[in-house]
């Protein structure tokens, strides 16, 4: 009897194909990815992360039937697929397309594009497009494009820094753009992972500076790197980029640019001491750094809630949710967040990253698609990635831009989809355009999570968010907040329909497999709760100095973007200005957080402003007179 297997024609066809999927769902360069590589002791592959494989191989190749599960290295998988390939030509079911579409193998600078790609995004061959928008259809956003320039560039053998690319908005043209950057590149073959890596020796070259500079610095002595530069930093010794970065950031502290993790010596309120440990000296500032939004952490019924639950519970829990970390505190919270949100049920996780990694994880998968903002939070981003699914970034607040990548995905019709946004926007303190977003939700059978983060204890009559903000209550199918900031403790909350929370429970690894809150936080964060709804006043008293200060800096001539929130940005655009007027501020006692990148993209700088309901009006001033003068001081403004 003949073996069907051994008949089947295409047999480096099949292994190619097997080999880009599990290259992209586990990030691994093909060249490890071996015909003996065992998933399990070889490649870390757990059932888990199989499951997805198993799925995406048999769409790559449009198979009828599922796979077995029961292949244990690439070789025997491979197998199974000429197996089931070979069953659906017995049977009369069509051969898959091709699964290479435009990205063409003969152009060695493509190939090399395309296959850093792959590995960035776990997206597969068939799914990247030459000509699809990166952000838009792709959701390659600033971060994953700076590690495909600068593996393709690996691949392709060059030397020296990776180009910034970031203008480049297809894979067609990165590759013509690192083919403009190289032209010798053009005839050449592109290296493996491995043979890059062999050939490239250790550390990245840098770029050629005068004598006695610090590394990076151009004529005029100025370090022109960003932390952009150590991101993607490849040598044999892990921590090479450690030591690079260190001396960068030495360089950045010894000239007061970097100021970052002082640590407090005082409650932090309108004002605070904090501890400068580049003078070795306490330092009063007129606090505007803080997202203790209506002063709740300095309440002395929420600190006397926390001190009796303490010393009542224990310091803390020793277990998960599920196994004996589960307290009353906990119940009553979740209890109070639901109520308070005006949904019918809630979860609380151990932070507001971990909701989103948590919620995000646990209910997408790499067959559904998530559409996010392009300005969305970290936490957001990396709850995509973890997700394994396709990832799709809309314009920034740009609804005709999320229609059209809604109408694309629908036509495509595999798996659901859900929008998530940003409430109020952490760096740029913008609302977002809710009421469009919810009727487009409702249009193409998508679902809706909003990250209230910075909109709880803000937004609304009441201070419960963005959807009350909009009298969509209810509208909006999941709302996910951090208890780090109005609510004054720790620890992060999704709400929603009491399935879907309850699914939450038993899905979301980052609630399945963590101690949640102390008891103490659990009362102190009730507590808070229970000022919010017993005393409005602070949260008029926050809009009534929102409107103050942003009034004074728009009159003095500073860019506030769209601003609608208590995060007010001065946008400078420049790293090295917003940094030294950065310095500036904190020299005339005003300490507000100065933003450059990762928080946001290179020429994008800025200051973070933060107004709370503990500001007085002479503080407000005060803080006015210090942005002008520092503004004056550093060229942001013009002088008089």
């Amino acid at each position: 009897m003949t073996n069907p297997v051994s008949t089947h024609p295409d047999t480096a066809r099949v292994h190619d194909g097997v080999v880009e999927v599990i290259a992209a769902r586990t990030l691994y360069d093909v060249g490890h990815l071996r015909p003996e590589s065992h998933f399990e002791a070889d490649l870390g592959i757990d059932s888990v992360i199989m499951e997805s494989v198993l799925l995406s191989v048999r769409e790559h190749f449009a198979l009828s039937a599922e796979l077995p599960a029961g292949p244990v290295t690439i070789g025997e998988l491979v197998d199974a697929v000429r197996a089931a390939l070979a069953a659906d030509a017995g049977s009369g079911t069509p051969a898959p397309a091709p699964a290479d579409t435009d990205a063409g193998a003969a152009d060695p600078v493509t190939e090399a594009v395309v296959a850093a790609a792959m590995r960035q995004t776990q997206y597969q061959r068939h799914q990247l497009a030459l000509d699809a928008d990166l952000e838009g259809e792709l959701g390659v956003d600033s971060v994953v494009l700076t590690s495909v320039v600068a593996e393709a560039t690996e691949r392709l053998g060059l030397t020296g820094p990776a180009p910034d690319l970031a203008g480049a908005t297809t894979l067609r043209a990165l590759a013509d753009a690192l083919r403009a950057c190289a032209p010798a590149v053009r005839n050449t073959a592109p290296a493996t992972g491995a043979e890059a890596a062999a050939g490239s020796g250790t550390d990245t070259p840098e770029p050629r500076r005068a004598p006695g500079s610090a590394p990076g610095a151009g004529p005029d002595g100025w370090d022109h790197r960003s932390m952009k530069d150590f991101t993607e930093q490849r040598d044999p010794d892990l921590f090479a980029k450690t030591r690079s970065f260190a001396g960068y950031l030495r360089s950045r502290e010894k000239d007061r640019l970097y100021w970052y993790g002082m640590p407090l010596h005082s409650k932090c309120g309108n004002r605070a001491v904090i501890f400068d440990e580049l003078e070795g000296r306490k330092r009063e500032f007129l606090m505007f750094a803080s997202n203790n939004y209506l002063g709740l952490a300095n309440h002395p019924d929420v600190i006397e809630a926390v001190v009796d639950a303490t010393r009542t519970y224990g310091a803390t829990h020793t277990g998960s949710r599920f196994i004996g970390g589960t307290n009353m505190l906990h119940k009553e919270l979740e209890r109070r967040l639901a109520a308070f949100k005006q949904r019918p049920a809630c979860i609380v996780y151990p932070g507001g990253y971990s909701a989103n990694l948590g919620a995000i994880s646990a209910l997408v998968k790499s067959y559904d698609t998530l559409v996010v903002d392009r300005l969305n939070h970290m936490s957001i981003v990396d709850g995509a990635r973890l997700s394994g699914a396709v990832r799709k970034i809309y314009r920034h607040n740009d609804m005709a831009d999320l229609e059209r990548i809604l109408s694309r995905s629908a036509e495509q019709g595999t798996g659901g989809r859900l929008i998530v946004a940003d409430g109020v926007f952490s760096m740029h303190g913008d609302v977002c355009d809710l009421p469009e977003l919810v009727r487009l939700a409702k249009e193409y059978d998508a679902r809706v999570m909003i990250d209230d983060a910075h909109s709880t204890g803000v937004l609304g009559v009441r201070g419960s968010g963005t959807a009350e903000h909009f009298g969509l209550k209810g509208e909006v199918d999941l709302e996910l907040g951090t208890m780090s900031k109005t609510l004054a403790g720790m620890g992060g909350f999704v709400v929603g329909e009491e399935e879907v929370v309850e699914y939450l429970r038993y899905y979301s690894n980052s609630y399945v497999f963590a101690a949640n809150i102390p008891a103490g936080v659990a009362a102190g964060l009730i507590a808070a709760i229970d000022v919010i709804e017993a005393e409005p006043e602070r949260l008029k008293r926050l809009w009534t100095n929102i409107g103050t200060l942003r009034g004074r800096l728009l009159e003095a001539g500073f860019d506030l973007e769209h601003s609608e929130s208590a995060i007010l940005p001065i946008v400078i655009g420049d790293e090295r200005r917003a940094m030294e007027m950065g310095r500036a501020v904190r020299a005339r006692g005003l300490f507000c957080q100065t933003v450059v990148y990762p928080g946001v993209p290179l020429g994008d700088a800025r200051l973070r402003v933060s107004v709370t309901c503990e500001h007085t009006p002479q503080d407000l001033d005060l803080a006015a007179e210090i942005f002008v003068d520092a503004a004056r001081e550093t060229g942001v403004l013009p002088t008089p």
